[in-house]
Order: C-alpha cells, then sequence, then structure tokens
C-alpha cells in the first residue's frame, strides 16, 4: 500500500485523481461483468450490497470529506463552522436538483416511479441514469481530495484519497452488477446489458478531474468542496440508496451491509489517512 500512495504522491493532482476514477471505473465494469455469468438477481444479496454502498458513501462523508473540511476552516466556533456547513447544504442542494431534472428509474422500483422530466427513453437508459447519479458526488470527491492534498492544505492527504477511491471502487463492484443483471432480466443482451452497467461510472473520472482542477485553481473553497461532495453523497443515500434497499423484506440483511460498509471505509481511511 505504501507503494501505491508513493506512486500518487509522484502524480501531477489532476492525473492522480484521474487514475484514481478510472480504477473506480474498471471495478464497475468488473461488477457489471457478471451478467456473463448470471441472468438473474438475487434480492436478498442485493438489497446487501445497496446497504453497502450506503455505509461506505456516508462514512466516506464524514472522515474523508466533512472532518478534513472542518479541520482546515479558519477561525473558532460558528465562524469555524459556516464553510463546512454551507458547502454540505450546496451539495445536497445540486444533487436535488439533478434528481428533479435527470431522468431516472431506480432498480428496485415499478416503472410508474420513474423521476426527472417525462421522457420516452427506454427502462434500460433510466436504470443507467440512476446509478450514474450516484457516482457523480464520488469522482468529485477523489478529485477535491487529490487536489486539496496536491496543495499542502492540512486535512487533506493523499493517503486519505486513495483510501477513497479504494472504498468507492469496492462499492462500484456491486453497482454495475446493480445495473446489468437487471438489464439482463428485461431482455437485452449479455454485450448491451454489460455495456450499460459500465457506463453508469463514466460519470466518474470527469467529475474527479473537475474537483481536482477546481480545488488547485480556487483553493480557498476546498473547505467548501469538500463538504460540498460530502453533502451530495447524503443526499444519495439517504434519497435513492437506503430507500431501493428497503422495498422488499431484508431491512435486517441491507442494515448489515450497511454496517459492514461503513466499518470498511473508516478503517480504510483511519488506517491510511
Amino acid at each position: 500500500m505504501e507503494e501505491i500512495i508513493q506512486f500518487f504522491s509522484g502524480l501531477n493532482p489532476i492525473l492522480a485523481a484521474l487514475y484514481a476514477t478510472i480504477f473506480t471505473w474498471l471495478l464497475t465494469a468488473t461488477g457489471a461483468s457478471t451478467v456473463f455469468f448470471i441472468k438473474k438477481m438475487n434480492r436478498v444479496f442485493f438489497d446487501g450490497t445497496l446497504g453497502f454502498t450506503g455505509g461506505v458513501m456516508v462514512a466516506a462523508s464524514f472522515w474523508s470529506l466533512l472532518a478534513p473540511s472542518l479541520e482546515m476552516s479558519k477561525g473558532e466556533g460558528f465562524t469555524k463552522v459556516w464553510p463546512s456547513a454551507i458547502g454540505f447544504a450546496l451539495g445536497a442542494i445540486f444533487i436535488f436538483g439533478l434528481d428533479k431534472v435527470l431522468p431516472h428509474l431506480h432498480v428496485n422500483f415499478r416503472e410508474n416511479r420513474k423521476e426527472g422530466i417525462k421522457t420516452p427513453w427506454h427502462k434500460s437508459v433510466l436504470l443507467t441514469l440512476a446509478i450514474t447519479l450516484h457516482n457523480i458526488p464520488e469522482g468529485l470527491a477523489v478529485g477535491v481530495l487529490f487536489g486539496g492534498a496536491a496543495a499542502g492544505i492540512e486535512g487533506a492527504s493523499i493517503g486519505g484519497a486513495v483510501a477513497l477511491a479504494i472504498g468507492i471502487g469496492i462499492q462500484n463492484l456491486p453497482e454495475g452488477f446493480a445495473v446489468a443483471v437487471p438489464l439482463r432480466g428485461l431482455g437485452l443482451s449479455k454485450i448491451k446489458s454489460f455495456n450499460y452497467g459500465q457506463l453508469s461510472a463514466i460519470v466518474e473520472p470527469f467529475a474527479a478531474v473537475l474537483g481536482a482542477w477546481a480545488v488547485l485553481s480556487f483553493t480557498e473553497i476546498l473547505p467548501y468542496a469538500l463538504s460540498f461532495a460530502a453533502g451530495a453523497m447524503i443526499f444519495v443515500v439517504i434519497e435513492e440508496v437506503i430507500p431501493e434497499s428497503q422495498q422488499e423484506r431484508n431491512t435486517d440483511i441491507a442494515t448489515l451491509g450497511f454496517i459492514g460498509g461503513f466499518i470498511l471505509m473508516m478503517v480504510l481511511d483511519v488506517a491510511l489517512g
């Protein structure tokens, strides 16, 4: 692991963010590749992995994003907490706006529960866009951390950025599966199902590069940017991930998955960050 951190430390931060999120994208593609071997989704396993995804995202929001944001904010008392509070609110509002505009359909929901503007798009596209919505704040978070670490700002580290990329990559495995396998069940070919599954994470490298560039160009926004990514991820977890995991009677499995994901991300961030 030390070699990996040293490798990323020697890279331009924008390039480091790009490489890290290409890794998370490849793990999504790995998850999507299960469609070549599995046609039907096991709901117990799926709900457990959704819970796991939520746990990773919540832990990352605090340990990798909010805590560093608070640590690097200047001042005391209310003055110190305002950048994190404002950024967090703006991140949630940003995803709220996308959620209302971007047409999408969550995996466990019936087609009459489509969200966003009305569109004739096929269900396969809507399912893919639902997972893509999850991935925007994830890529942004990785890029912001790499940018902050390169700028030498206290509270941001290459180890923390690598830990975040690993945690997001691990939870991307079931996300690729969550798109590809249901599409195969709808009658799409294995190749098309795989392509839709891996495409759901293609947005992560773009968001990461944007996040790293923004922080390097405007260093003073880093506390806001970190908490912005945290607010975006928490909104996704509460509005989408958790409700999806609770549609069937696998609530205990989903909850245990959440706990497992939270612990894994916490351990990665504290050990590496």
